[in-house]
């Protein structure tokens, strides 16, 4: 299991474009991919389960990851949440 704590940098938080983004980006991957904000957990296969976190700016998230593929997912997660959400 791979946790990795980011700070949403976009003042607009994750909104409808980036959770789509990453409800694609998490699909590839077989392992189970969860994000946490405070004490709610989500899992990332739904838009709506991003949104209903309501991610601002200068939130910090937590990404969890449990597979087999986890390590190229927390890559390609790396990547994602240094890139576009900043």
């Amino acid at each position: 299991m791979i946790s990795k704590e980011y700070t949403i940098l976009a003042p607009e938080g994750i909104h409808a474009r980036p959770a789509t983004a990453l409800v694609r980006l998490v699909k590839k991957f077989k392992s189970g991919i969860s994000l946490k904000k405070g004490e709610k957990m989500i899992q990332l296969n739904s838009m709506l389960n991003i949104l209903a976190l309501s991610t601002k700016g200068g939130d910090r998230v937590s990404v969890v990851i449990d597979g087999e593929d986890e390590d190229e997912a927390a890559l390609a997660l790396d990547v994602f949440f240094k890139d576009l959400i900043a």
